[in-house]
């Protein structure tokens, strides 16, 4: 009798780089998110170097069911042709979709027009909208406050719902995360600024506080924030708001399953 082994249900970190002085220098890897959910895997904002991070963790393009873009930005998008390429075997395996909002489609596409066909089909994400595939449900909550279209991601998976807060300054829209056992967020700024249109420190912890994670994941980290030690300021915040808050690393592994030992 053969036994079937479960889907692991993890959620891979291929870099932690954010703003453009992380992602030039490389002091930590960029390259976004990977997903295992319910036997379906998916790519988030494959940014510079995902094609080397994924190969160095042994992550197999072939079998992604999709690529989510949360917005355009070079540190989110720039490999968004080779992983394409790589989901379709160069051509010969045509499959998989590309959701992506509207302006990264449109006069500067992210994406070159002969990879297209290498995809099953491309859907433009909008505000309020939900999506399929595989066996993974995602929506798209709320536009973000960003330079360009940006959106967050919303996810019902192996029993679990959890979020992905992408760049945005702080506004009250956020609250639209609400109810996520675990809340995944991009931490640039050490302190708020006007002229940034980015989450900070301190808006992450009045974020912990409101939404009330089982667990919060910081990455995303801009120069300073990585100056003044990730994991230090997780350790801070989880004693400033009684809330398990993690410091995301390169190639960390966060298996769903985590989240059923939290009240």
């Amino acid at each position: 009798m053969t036994t079937q082994i479960p889907p692991d249900n993890s959620i891979t970190f291929l870099g932690t780089a954010g703003a453009r002085f992380m992602v030039t220098k490389q002091l930590t890897a960029s390259g976004g998110m990977w997903l295992n959910l319910e036997d379906t895997q998916i790519l988030i904002d494959p940014g510079p170097g995902c094609i080397v991070q994924s190969t160095k963790r042994k992550l197999r393009a072939e079998k992604l069911s999709a690529i989510i873009l949360t917005h355009r930005h070079l540190d989110h998008s720039a490999d968004v042709n080779i992983m394409v390429e790589a989901m379709s075997q160069g051509g010969f395996r045509p499959h998989g979709w590309f959701y992506a909002p509207s302006d990264a489609l449109e006069s500067e596409p992210v994406i070159y027009s002969y990879l297209k066909k290498y995809l099953e089909g491309i859907e433009v994400l909008k505000e309020g909208k939900s999506y399929s595939t595989g066996n993974v449900a995602f929506s798209t909550p709320i536009r973000h406050i960003h330079p360009v279209e940006t959106y967050g991601l919303l996810f019902n998976a192996a029993g679990h719902k959890f979020a992905y807060i992408t760049d945005t300054r702080y506004f009250d829209g956020l609250q639209r995360y609400a109810g996520s056992e675990l809340i995944i967020m991009n931490v640039v700024l050490p302190e708020p600024k006007a002229e940034l249109d980015h989450l900070s420190i301190s808006d992450a912890e009045r974020l912990i506080k409101e939404l009330k994670p089982k667990v919060a994941i910081l990455t995303q980290y801009g120069m300073h924030v990585w100056k003044a030690r990730p994991w230090e300021i997780a350790e801070r915040l989880t004693q400033k708001t009684g809330i398990m808050v993690r410091a995301a690393h390169d190639g960390m592994k966060f298996e769903l399953a985590q989240l059923d030992s939290y009240e």
